[in-house]
């Protein structure tokens, strides 16, 4: 008898936004399906919700963009200067968000929080304070699930915010099990806070099948400006420096084919738009097709406010001939894991967390190192050309996905963390 038999403890999640395609959002719905699955209740708690509201507790000032926090984040990181004022106002924050999650666990009584991400990168200092806080306070048992670190981005570190980070950017605390999504973050977490960590990669359910194109996404191509013998070379990431879009763009150049475009899934995010107007200009210059779908692309299929239809990114996915993932770095790589769920091919850049973490595992895949030669346009080619070939990569990358990449693997490592907590 395992401990999902024993008990079913009920789960609250915290984060700063539970919305949208983010790795962050999309990583927690899979955990809360899988303990759903297990008969343990979840609930929410954030400061945007797409979640269902009977068990959400919406706080306005967790998420990053609310004004407020907006204020006083750029006043330490980007202008650089802390008054007592801004050491004030970030206190009184603290205390507004604490009492939120307070109604957050008065409401709905879980036993174990889950923190997802706000005790690791400070993009909302009084957020983090005041779960740090709360933790403290109640003695909580916690999973504190960290997907980047503040260390990790330079923008997030600065002497004004020091004090901060060390207390809660992450926490150290007994009640506190940490998680991390590759071990590189791991062995860091470990030697800047001394505390142990336990590691949990992204996952997808492997048990259920992949979805097939439907009479509803039959038509995705054409919405979005292809022909039906278009080759579809789908970039799943966000539009940011790091995910290394010119690489993909060079690559469609480079293709033996003549109607290669390469499509975007998601929008610019929370970095500025220099780096779109940035591949804008530079697709132009080589003369590549560039697709930036984002805003065709939702949690849910549907219509937007113009009458056009909205897909999901699965959607996408099932239409995708070739998975770009050029990143320069990734927490772990929630677009590695779904390209082998659908069983495409995948040209990838060698990161360190996929050299560490993932290359070892025997994964099938076209890896280059920063950039592409001539070799890795030859290997894409032979592979598309082959469907002998890419049916047998694809049917090994899905067998080792299920062994390291499932639920079933996310259900044992939870249910560690619990017996940890409860002893048995």
């Amino acid at each position: 008898m395992n401990i999902w038999d024993r008990r079913k403890p009920s789960f609250g999640f915290i984060s700063t936004r539970f919305a949208g395609l983010d790795g962050v959002s999309l990583e927690t719905k899979k955990w809360a399906e899988m303990l759903t699955s297990k008969g343990c209740p979840v609930y929410f708690m954030a400061g945007m919700l797409d979640t269902d509201p009977a068990i959400s507790h919406l706080a306005p000032k967790a998420f990053f963009n609310h004004e407020e926090i907006v204020e006083v984040q750029q006043a330490i990181l980007i202008k650089k200067k802390r008054t007592p004022e801004i050491s004030r106002r970030i206190q009184q924050l603290k205390e507004e968000l604490k009492i939120e999650i307070a109604k957050f666990h008065s409401n709905f009584g879980f036993e174990i929080l889950v923190v997802e991400n706000a005790l690791a990168i400070p993009v909302n200092i009084p957020l983090g304070l005041a779960i740090t806080e709360f933790i403290i306070e109640t003695e909580i048992p916690t999973i504190a699930h960290h997907h980047d670190f503040f260390w990790e981005r330079e923008r997030f570190y600065s002497p004004l915010s020091t004090d901060y980070l060390r207390a809660a950017f992450p926490p150290v605390h007994p009640k506190i099990q940490h998680v991390v999504i590759n071990s590189i973050a791991g062995q860091k977490f470990g030697s800047f806070t001394g505390a142990s960590w336990t590691l949990i990669p992204n996952v997808v359910d492997f048990k259920v099948l992949p979805p097939q194109i439907d009479d509803y996404n039959r038509d995705l191509k054409k919405e979005i400006g292809l022909d039906e013998d278009s080759l579809l070379v789908l970039q799943p990431t966000r539009v940011v420096s790091r995910k290394g879009i010119e690489t993909s763009a060079e690559l469609v150049k480079r293709l033996d084919h003549p109607k290669a475009s390469l499509v975007i899934s998601h929008k610019a995010g929370d970095e500025g738009q220099d780096y779109l107007m940035r591949i804008e200009e530079f697709v132009k210059l080589i003369n590549v097709d560039l697709k930036i779908i984002s805003d065709r692309i939702g949690s849910k299929r549907g219509f937007d406010e113009n009458g056009r239809k909205t897909y999901t990114l699965w959607d996408v996915y099932q239409h995708a001939d070739l998975i770009t993932y050029p990143s320069a770095y990734e927490g772990y790589g929630n677009a590695f894991v779904e390209s082998i769920y659908f069983r495409k091919p995948i040209a990838i850049n060698r990161y360190s967390i996929f050299v560490a973490d993932i290359e070892p595992k025997g994964f099938d895949v076209i890896s280059f190192n920063s950039y592409i030669t001539q070799n890795t346009i030859d290997s894409i080619n032979d592979m598309l050309k082959n469907p002998e070939r890419l049916a047998q990569m694809a049917e090994k990358n899905y067998m080792l996905g299920w062994r390291y990449l499932s639920y079933e693997m996310l259900e044992e490592k939870i249910e560690q963390l619990l017996i940890n907590y409860y002893g048995y």
